[in-house]
């Protein structure tokens, strides 16, 4: 009772991660079943992904409704990345759990610094005064990259246990040109999908704890909740920016506790 207790409040973390920011859902949740409820990896992969597979879910109606979603970008995106992110579940079984969790945060710290760097894209209010312009460029969106970068973050999404919105919205923001609440909100799409695509893979060979993966995603979704308006308020940059160092002090924990 007292793990559940714990994991019901820190994974309210976990859902205003994931309707703030897009993603950091799964960069939560491993670590919270892992270092705080002891849950053996792979099954905490497992379980990740069917708690950030809900609550993305959840949080992408919010973000909907607000039109932050492009749903193009979203559908090919999502359609490569379950593909990869099935794929990726089913040859965890032969990885050794401390290589995943290392590749996970070396991963973290690649992306991390793409978003820290950042490119030029469109703010808030420049995009709601040029509609027009906005739409050009939704049509010149390089799909063909979108459809690899789908692939190969669904790879890595399965193998890990990460919904990899940690890598999806840096590939939204920075490849496909979109102003970063689009980009968070069109990653909650593409991290569901792919989320339960890579719980699939996993199922074959892992088993979770079904009444606390359940109490995790409820108290998630709460979070969420809370999370998705928030992040209307905040400036894009700051979001990008502290998304980038939320990243970096997650992947030298997990570093840290591994090696």
């Amino acid at each position: 009772m007292t793990a559940l207790i714990v994991a019901a409040i820190l994974s309210v973390c976990i859902g205003v991660a994931l309707g703030l920011l897009g993603g950091g859902g799964s960069i939560l949740t491993v670590p919270i079943l892992v270092y705080a409820l002891e849950v053996e990896e792979k099954s905490a992969i497992a379980s990740s992904l069917l708690v950030v597979g809900v609550t993305s879910a959840v949080a992408a109606i919010q973000h909907a409704r607000a039109k932050n979603i492009v749903w193009p970008v979203a559908l090919v995106f999502a359609a490569t990345s379950m593909v990869g992110a099935y794929l990726g579940g089913r040859v965890a079984a032969f990885i050794s759990s401390t290589v995943l969790l290392v590749l996970f945060a070396l991963l973290m710290l690649a992306t991390a610094a793409a978003m820290w760097r950042g490119r030029r894209m469109p703010e808030g209010p420049a995009v709601s005064a040029a509609p027009r312009a906005q739409t050009n460029r939704r049509r010149s969106l390089p799909f063909v990259k979108v459809a690899v970068e789908g692939s190969i973050i669904g790879a890595v999404t399965g193998l890990v246990g990460a919904g990899g919105g940690f890598l999806v919205v840096p590939a939204l923001a920075l490849l496909a040109g979109l102003p970063m609440r689009q980009a968070i909100g069109t990653s909650l799409v593409i991290i569901a999908l792919k989320s339960f695509a890579g719980y699939a893979g996993y199922a074959s060979h892992v088993e979770v704890n079904w009444a606390l993966t359940g109490t995790v995603a409820l108290a998630a979704v709460v979070g969420s909740f809370i999370g998705a308006p928030l992040a209307k308020r905040v400036p894009d940059v700051i979001l990008r920016k502290g998304f980038a160092v939320f990243v970096v002090a997650t992947a030298v924990f997990i570093l840290m506790k591994q090696l």
